[in-house]
C-alpha cells in the first residue's frame, strides 16, 4: 500500500500524526477482513503498520476495552511481542515494562522505554516514566515501537509506548460505570463525549479502591481527563488536552524472600509495617497540539506543562547510614514543561514518494528534592530531620531529521537525532559536603531500515541503529560506596542493534510479523550496591541480546478470531566484572528477563452484543541478581476467561462485565525487583480473582 502524495496528504488530514483524530484505515473489507492498522509512530505521518520496515504493533480501542478493567497496561500490552509487562500489585512502585530486556532492572516505574500520550511525553528527559499517568479509559488506541527505529525518539528509547486518546464525536452522551472484584477492588467511571466534523469534547474521571492482593498494599486512584478539539479551518487542527492522577496514602508491601513467599505469598516484610511504607502522587498535566497543511506540507506543533509531587515513606532502618546521610522519606515537587515542533514535507521532484521530516524536541524537569529521616524519637514511619534538600534539573534538546521514501518494490526510512541531556544538581543541604554539579551527556544516533516488497502480502525488512541510554536521577542519586552526593561518574549505556524482519499476509484474514534481532550494549548500568534501602549504580561491560518475535492475528470465522505472541530472548553478559567483591561471570543471563514468553487468546462472539476470550500466558524462569545464584523466579502459565455483554434500547446502552484471571489457581511470581540488597527479590501474583460489572449510557 504506496500512497502518492496528494492522497498522503488526505491520509494526514484523517489521521494527524499527533494522535488528535487516529482512525483505522483499509482497503474495503470482506466480511472476515482483518483491517490494517495506520501508525504514527516512527514516520510521524500515518502510514499502515504492514509498509513499514520495523517491528511496530497497534493495540486497538476494542482490545483495550473488551473485557478489561481499564486499570493497568499490563492489560492490553501482553499480546505486543517482544514487551514483557509485569503488575507488581505495588500501585506504589507502577508496573514493570521491558522492551527486548531495555528496562528491566528498574526498581520502580519504567525506564529505558519511551512513554508517550497524544504526542506528549509521558517521560521525564532523564528517561523516568510513569505508566499510571496514560488513562485507559480514554485510550482509541497504543502503538507500541521496538528495535533500531526507536533510536529516533532520542536517548532511553529502548522502545516506544505511545496512547492516543480517543476524539469525542457523534451525538453528545453519558455514561457511567462500575466494576467489583477480588481483593476489595472497586472501579467507578463517569464520562460525557460528543462531537462533529468541526469540534469534539471528551471529560472522564474515575476512582480505582483495592485492598490489594498482598497484605499492606491499599491503594486509591483518581484520574481525570478532558479534551478539546475543533477544526478552525479545513486546513487546520487544535486539541487541547487537561489530565490529573491522584493516589493518596498508597501502601507499599515491598518484595518477599524465597521463604517468605513459600510460606505465604500474600506476606509482607515486617519493616513495611513498622514504617508504614507508602507513597503519595499528585500530578497535573496540560497539552496542547495543533497540525496545519500547507499544500502538501505539515506542520505539527505542540506544548505541554505540568507538576508532580511525590513523598514516599521508606523502610530504611533506624541509625543506618543511609538514614542519617540521605533519609528515609523522599519529598519532591516537580515542575515540568517542553514541546516539539516539526516539519513533514514531500519532495515531489523525486522519484517515487519522499518525505523529509525536521524537527527538535525540548523537554525540561526541575524537582525541588528533600530526604527526610523517616522516624522522630522512637516513632517510625514520620517525618523527621532534614537530611537532603536539593534542586536537580533535567534539561533536552533534540534536533532530528527523517527521511520515508517509497521507491517501487522498495521503501527506505532514515534517520539521525543529536540527543543531549544535562543534569544539574544545586545542593542546598550543605551539613555534609557541596554535592552540587552537573554532568552533559550526549550521542548522535543514526538509524536506517529498508524494506523489499517481494509481492503485495510479503515484506521483508533490515534495520540498523545505534542508541544510548544516560543514568537517570534516581540512578545517579547515591554514589558507591560512603561517599556523598551525586554519581556524576556513571557513564551512559551505548548500544548497536539490528533487525531483520518478514511481514506476510497469507490470507485477507490473517497477518504474520516475525523478527530475529540483536543488540550489543556497552558500559550497561547495572546495580552496584543495594543495602539497607539505599541502591547505587555502575557501568558493567558489555552485554549481549538475541531473540526472535513472532505475532500471529488470525480471522478464524465472523464469529472467532485468534491472537499469538511468542518471544525468545537470550540476554547475557558479554564481558566478566566485578561487583564490590564479586565477579560476574561472562554468558550469566541478565536479571529481569526472561528467556521465552508466550501470550494467546481466543475471541468468541457469537452475535452482536457477546464477546468472550480466554487468554493464557507463560513465561519462563527469571533470574533475579547478577550472580545467578539466588533462586529464580520459576516458570509459569496462567489462564484467564472474560465475557461482555451490551444492549441497546432506544437512546440507551447497557453492558456488563464478568472476568476471572487465574482460573487454575496458580502460584507463582508475578514480578521481581531486580538486586535487592535484602534478598527480598519476590512479588508473588494474586491467585483466583474474580471481577463483576455493568455500565450504562445515555445519548442524546
Amino acid at each position: 500500500m504506496h500512497y502518492p502524495p496528494l492522497r498522503r496528504k488526505a491520509l494526514i488530514a484523517l489521521l494527524p500524526s499527533l494522535g488528535l483524530s487516529p482512525l483505522a484505515l483499509a482497503e474495503p473489507a470482506t466480511t472476515f477482513q482483518l483491517l490494517e492498522p495506520v501508525v504514527v509512530t516512527g514516520t510521524y505521518a500515518p502510514n499502515p503498520s504492514f509498509d513499514l520496515p520495523y517491528s511496530i504493533d497497534t493495540v486497538d480501542r476494542q482490545q483495550i476495552a473488551d473485557g478489561q478493567l481499564g486499570v493497568n497496561l499490563s492489560e492490553a500490552l501482553n499480546r505486543v511481542p517482544g514487551l514483557v509487562v509485569q503488575n507488581r500489585q505495588n500501585y506504589a512502585q507502577d508496573l514493570q515494562i521491558s522492551s527486548r530486556g531495555y528496562g528491566a532492572r528498574s526498581a520502580f516505574g519504567i525506564r529505558g522505554i519511551k512513554l508517550f500520550s497524544d504526542g506528549i511525553p509521558a517521560s521525564t528527559p532523564d528517561g523516568q516514566g510513569q505508566a499510571a499517568s496514560l488513562n485507559l479509559d480514554v485510550a482509541d488506541r497504543i502503538e507500541v515501537l521496538r528495535g533500531p527505529a526507536s533510536a529516533i525518539y532520542g536517548s532511553n528509547a529502548g522502545g516506544v509506548i505511545q496512547m492516543f486518546s480517543r476524539d469525542g464525536s457523534g451525538p453528545p452522551k453519558v455514561g457511567a460505570e462500575t466494576t467489583f472484584g477480588s481483593d476489595g477492588f472497586n472501579k467507578n467511571h463517569l464520562y460525557s463525549e460528543g462531537g462533529s466534523e468541526k469540534a469534539g469534547f471528551l471529560v472522564d474521571a474515575s476512582r480505582m479502591d483495592t485492598d490489594g492482593y498482598r497484605d499492606h498494599s491499599a491503594a486509591r486512584r483518581d484520574q481525570t481527563f478532558a479534551k478539546v478539539h475543533v477544526k478552525p479551518d479545513e486546513d487546520s487542527r487544535l486539541a487541547l488536552t487537561f489530565s490529573t492522577l491522584e493516589q493518596n496514602g498508597t501502601e507499599d508491601p515491598l518484595g518477599q524472600t524465597w521463604d517468605a513467599y513459600k510460606h505465604d505469598p500474600r506476606s509482607v516484610a515486617t519493616r513495611a509495617e513498622e514504617y508504614n511504607t507508602r507513597k503519595s502522587i499528585h500530578h497535573q498535566q496540560v497539552g496542547m497540539n495543533y497540525e496545519r497543511y500547507f499544500g502538501d506540507a505539515t506542520l505539527q506543533f505542540n506544548l505541554y506543562a505540568g507538576k508532580r509531587s511525590v513523598i514516599q515513606y521508606l523502610s530504611i532502618p533506624k541509625g543506618t547510614a543511609p538514614n542519617n546521610r540521605g533519609g528515609g522519606v523522599v519529598d519532591f515537587d516537580r515542575e515540568f514543561h517542553g514541546g516539539t515542533l516539526r516539519w513533514i514535507q514531500p519532495i515531489s521532484a523525486a522519484p517515487g514518494n519522499l518525505t523529509l521530516t525536521f524537527g527538535a524536541d525540548y523537554d525540561r524537569s526541575r524537582d525541588n528534592r528533600r530526604g527526610y529521616q523517616n522516624f522522630s524519637g522512637d516513632t517510625l514511619g514520620v517525618k523527621g530531620e532534614l537530611r537532603r534538600d536539593e534542586k536537580d534539573t533535567a534539561t533536552s534538546l533534540d534536533p532530528y531529521v527523517q527521511a520515508h521514501w517509497e521507491l517501487d518494490r522498495w521503501t527506505v526510512d532514515a534517520g539521525l537525532r543529536h540527543s543531549s541531556m544535562e543534569m544539574e544538581v544545586d545542593d542546598h543541604y550543605l551539613a555534609n559536603g557541596d554535592a552540587s554539579g552537573s554532568k552533559t551527556y550526549q550521542r548522535t544516533t543514526p538509524t536506517l531500515s529498508v524494506m523489499y516488497a517481494f509481492t503485495p502480502d510479503l515484506h521483508g525488512y533490515v534495520s540498523a541503529g545505534k542508541a544510548f541510554e544516560t543514568p537517570t536521577q534516581a540512578e545517579m542519586a547515591y554514589a558507591p560506596g560512603a561517599l556523598e552526593g551525586f554519581n556524576f561518574g556513571l557513564e551512559p549505556a551505548t548500544s548497536t542493534q539490528y533487525e531483520l524482519g518478514l511481514k506476510w499476509r497469507p490470507d485477507e484474514r490473517t497477518r504474520i510479523n516475525a523478527a530475529v534481532f540483536e543488540i550489543r550494549t556497552k558500559d550497561e548500568i547495572v546495580v552496584a550496591a543495594s543495602t539497607d534501602g539505599r541502591t547505587s549504580y555502575r557501568n558493567a561491560g558489555k552485554t549481549l541480546r538475541r531473540g526472535f518475535e513472532l505475532g500471529v492475528q488470525r480471522e478464524i470465522s465472523a464469529q472467532w478470531q485468534a491472537n499469538l505472541t511468542y518471544t525468545l530472548l537470550d540476554a547475557t553478559y558479554d564481558e566478566a566484572f566485578s561487583q564490590g567483591t564479586t565477579t560476574i561471570d561472562k554468558g550469566n543471563q541478565l536479571p529481569g528477563v526472561p528467556r521465552s514468553s508466550l501470550f494467546g487468546e481466543l475471541v468468541w462472539k457469537p452475535r452482536d452484543g457477546i464477546s468472550m476470550g480466554l487468554e493464557g500466558q507463560y513465561r519462563s524462569q527469571v533470574y533475579v541478581e547478577d550472580t545467578n545464584d539466588q533462586h529464580a523466579a520459576p516458570s509459569y502459565a496462567v489462564f484467564n476467561w472474560r465475557t461482555r455483554f451490551e444492549q441497546h434500547v432506544g437512546p440507551w446502552t447497557f453492558h456488563q462485565l464478568v472476568r476471572l484471571d487465574n482460573l487454575l489457581d496458580r502460584q507463582y511470581v508475578g514480578s521481581v525487583i531486580v538486586g535487592d540488597g535484602n534478598g527480598r527479590y519476590y512479588e508473588a501474583a494474586p491467585g483466583r480473582s474474580w471481577y463483576a460489572g455493568a455500565g450504562l449510557e445515555y445519548q442524546f
